[in-house]
């Protein structure tokens, strides 16, 4: 300790952010690394922060405003935040303070520069970097000098930046304070950035330097390309060396100037490759005293590197557990379920106890381990095939994986890896076309929900858990019904055959697009058309649609009887609820809130119904589904019979035409029925939360959300929480949100998303997988969440995927842009079914169509245009 208000560097370490903020607390942490230099300083403590807060009462009212602000206000946030800044600038700093400061300059040096920034205590941590939200001031000289930057990077608080990302991540502003780090200047010959982790794929094992002349502030304010270096397992790989024609100098009175580079050192590299290898050692063992990958600022003093900031890599996502350090290939399970959201620990506690095959969870999303799979040529064949015929991105990305030799061994077919099994459903007997197979598989599935809502009615306690146990595994021998897996198969492989043969024998591209409509029995399609019917009940009576514009919670059901036509109204809704109620946005997450506890979901879209059709409108479409998809039966067995052979080719396209239509509608039902028993799942374990909160155990029934299932069981049965795990699981999953998952993931962190190799779109167009053929043109409606939902006739849905419950707003539009999703996910099917030109798998797209923008969608080849 130098002075009361003064902290030594070498005197903080990473508990005490809190008081000397994150930047302080890494550089306190790289103080105590050995081999590991950093330049002399001092840190100016939060304390001083609270004091000129307290010294300026009017910021209570402006926080107030600015805590109710939407991020992208950036007007209003401009403002207040400028506000806010003069407000802190204009509070003298205390006479003892700045004694104190002045004090400690004697000690290092008064007359020397000094680098002034700020260390705020939510900046540099592992979930939240901060970067470039608050000031930094290079080369400052003399005491008056220091003291009026470190005001400014008090304000630097309120920057419109930092505000901006603080209401982005869910940040209060009162809970973080500013304390400021005064650090000696050096005066490097090179400086710049290291990242111990790629930070463009994830790599863990490959570390990137980015390096230019003089003072690093020509490279991060981009007034240079830098030196490029990668470097793997101690070997450089690639090297650029740019042309840096510009550099950031001290000057010897304070400041900094930009200065030429003479043209004879311009191409020069600014490191030698030992320098480079030098600091990448040198980062690998920050990045191990730290526990994360780095980034890192640095400098190169004669010949020594001396570092001077070190911040968590935020944007990294996080890499599966495993019991062993091989090579590893991880398929996201969100894009094959297309929910990519983030999920609570219950949720994926759940699913993974409930699934057919084991899943590992990393950054709150879950992921299956195929390295197995590909280690054979056989598996290696079937696994690409499948998923290919599902997603081209994933089977692009797996092959980029696989076009390393050298990371996953090739083993010989039938050995340990070849033993692993065949994908889902890949080894499924054929069986006949036979509609009586189908309704077998739904009574089937009806008996098994029916004896669990029966059984597990009177239980609770330790006993309900132990009863939950029991019924996953009755879940998963429901979903693994040979018979049902064979339906599943048979109506896939009916599609797959009418497109291949319709393509070479008529040219005709996804003809099982149009042959498939209105196919019977898929409980999905059938749940949007049924909202259709629900709005027919309600569009007689205009004081219940009036009632339901204005609806702002859940509970409007019980002001519906009151109201002339009210009680047909409700009745028609709960009907609704009691089949679909167990439907919402994200499914698979157990936690996620069902229709059935937030119908007011569904308001927007039924009042969306009420106003856009006619009565009758359910029944009308699925029979002009249906009589298009006999008109298409008709012309492709006419236009089949006039060729060589045709006869032959005809019967085969109406056995296969009959197959699929037989099973395709199927597909839909067993995730209806997961989803089913979800409901009754949850509706149990909330129950015992409730239990807990009445007991004081838990503080609110959610909190159960952030356990895992086991986690639960114990909790229950010694009443008994770890309230600091959940608040930390809380914490956890806010950042897990604002991470993006990769289709595929390799063990060494490396995010792999794939891409098209296709060259035969319009330039500029936007490419995607062609799900749903036809052509469509209409204004782009980009919705995020289906309870904002505002469509009118002819508009075209832009989101980031669609599970089952997004199907209600099918009806509504003309055509379907997703970023997420294949051929037989559930968007596609649903809009083959309702006849909707769609394009899925477009990276992007919520970002690159602007809303209302007009577009047209190419649902038979897979691209959309941006129109004038």
């Amino acid at each position: 300790m130098i002075a009361q208000h003064v902290v030594d560097l070498h005197d903080v370490d990473q508990t005490q952010i809190a008081v000397v903020g994150g930047k302080a607390a890494q550089l306190g942490a790289l103080t105590r690394i050995d081999g590991v230099r950093v330049p002399p300083g001092f840190c100016v403590p939060t304390d001083a922060f609270r004091r000129i807060m307290a010294a300026a009462p009017s910021t209570d009212g402006q926080l107030d405003r600015l805590a109710g602000l939407d991020p992208d206000d950036r007007d209003t946030i401009r403002t207040l935040s400028a506000r806010l800044r003069r407000t802190v600038e204009g509070v003298a700093v205390p006479d003892d303070l700045a004694a104190a400061v002045t004090r400690a300059l004697g000690r290092f040096g008064d007359r020397a520069g000094y680098a002034v920034r700020s260390s705020a205590t939510a900046e540099d941590l592992p979930t939240a970097s901060f970067a470039g939200q608050q000031d930094t001031y290079l080369n400052v000289v003399g005491p008056a000098e220091i003291l009026r930057r470190i005001s400014r990077c008090w304000a630097s608080l309120f920057s419109e930046r930092a505000v901006t990302y603080r209401l982005r991540n869910g940040i209060d502003h009162r809970s973080v304070r500013m304390a400021v780090v005064v650090q000696r200047m050096v005066l490097p010959r090179a400086a710049g950035v290291l990242f111990t982790a790629d930070p463009v794929t994830g790599n863990r094992r490959v570390a990137t330097v980015d390096a230019s002349f003089d003072l690093g502030e020509a490279l991060v304010s981009g007034l240079v390309n830098p030196d490029v270096y990668r470097v793997r397992d101690g070997e450089i790989k690639t090297r650029t060396v740019a042309a840096k024609r510009r550099a950031v100098r001290a000057l010897p009175a304070g400041g900094t100037r930009e200065v030429p580079v003479d043209p004879a050192r311009q191409e020069e590299p600014a490191l030698t490759d030992a320098q480079v290898l030098r600091l990448v050692h040198i980062g690998r063992r920050i990045e191990a005293h730290l526990g994360r990958p780095q980034d890192i600022e640095w400098c190169l003093v004669d010949d020594d590197f001396q570092i001077v900031q070190s911040r968590p890599i935020t944007t990294l996502f996080p890499i599966p557990a495993a019991a062993d350090r091989d090579n590893h290939v991880y398929l996201s399970v969100g894009h094959q379920q297309m929910m990519t959201d983030a999920m609570k620990p219950l949720g994926i506690s759940v699913w993974q106890l409930t699934a057919m095959v084991p899943m590992h969870e990393a950054g709150g999303r879950l992921f299956v381990d195929v390295t197995a799979r590909l280690a054979t040529p056989a598996g290696r064949t079937a696994l690409l095939d499948l998923v290919g015929r599902g997603d081209p991105l994933f089977r692009d990305a797996l092959e980029t994986v696989l076009a390393r030799d050298d990371f996953i061994p090739t083993l010989p077919d039938g050995g340990p890896a070849g033993t692993a099994g065949p994908p889902p459903g890949g080894a499924a007997t054929p069986i006949g076309t036979d509609p009586a197979i189908v309704a077998e598989l739904v009574e089937r599935s009806r008996a098994s929900l029916a004896a669990l809502r029966r059984d597990i009615a009177p239980l609770t306690g330790p006993a309900l858990f132990d009863f939950l146990l029991e019924s996953f595994q009755e879940h998963k021998r429901v979903l693994a019904d040979p018979l049902s897996l064979q339906a599943i198969m048979a109506g896939m492989e009916a599609t797959w055959w009418l497109n291949d043969r319709l393509r070479e024998w008529l040219g005709e591209k996804n003809a099982a697009d149009t042959l498939t409509l209105s196919a019977p029995g898929n409980v999905t399609s059938e749940m949007g058309l049924a909202l259709l019917d629900v709005a027919d009940a309600i569009r007689p009576h205009p004081q219940v649609v009036a009632f339901l514009h204005g609806v702002r919670d859940d509970g409007f059901l019980d002001g519906l009887p009151g109201l002339p036509g009210g009680a047909q109204a409700r009745a028609a809704i709960e009907s609704y609820l009691d089949r679909y109620g167990m439907r919402c946005v994200g499914e698979i997450d157990i936690t996620r809130p069902r229709w059935r506890e937030r119908p007011s979901t569904l308001v927007p879209i039924i009042l969306d119904n009420v106003r856009n059709f006619a009565p009758g409108a359910a029944e009308r479409r699925f029979e002009q589904g249906r009589q298009a998809a006999r008109d298409k039966t008709r012309d492709v067995l006419e236009r089949l019979r006039a060729l060589p052979d045709g006869q032959r080719k005809a019967d085969q396209t109406r056995r296969m035409i009959d197959r699929v239509r037989t099973f395709i509608g199927y597909r839909e039902y067993p995730k209806y029925g997961i989803i089913s028993r979800y409901f009754v799942y949850k509706q149990a374990m909330l129950a015992e939360a409730d239990r807990l909160v009445r007991a004081d155990v838990l503080r609110q029934r959610e909190d159960v959300h952030y356990l895992t299932f086991p986690e639960f069981h114990d909790v229950v049965r010694d009443n008994r929480v770890d309230d600091q795990l959940i608040r930390a699981r809380r914490e956890e999953f806010r950042t897990y949100q604002a991470l993006t998952p990769p289709r595929v993931l390799t063990s060494e962190g490396e995010a792999v998303n794939g891409a098209y190799r296709r060259d035969d779109a319009p330039a500029g167009a936007l490419i995607g997988l062609p799900v749903s053929a036809g052509t469509v043109e209409g204004r782009a409606r980009v919705i995020l969440d289906m309870a904002h939902a505002d469509l009118e006739p002819g508009d075209i849905l832009v989101t980031a995927y669609t599970d089952p419950s997004w199907t209600p707003l099918f009806i509504a539009v003309t055509g379907l842009v997703t970023e997420v999703g294949g051929a037989m996910t559930h968007g596609a099917v649903i809009a083959r079914e309702y006849g909707l030109p769609a394009v899925v798998g477009v990276p992007d797209a919520t970002r690159l169509i602007p809303d209302g923008q007009r577009i047209r969608v190419h649902g038979t080849d897979g691209y959309i245009e941006l129109l004038p």
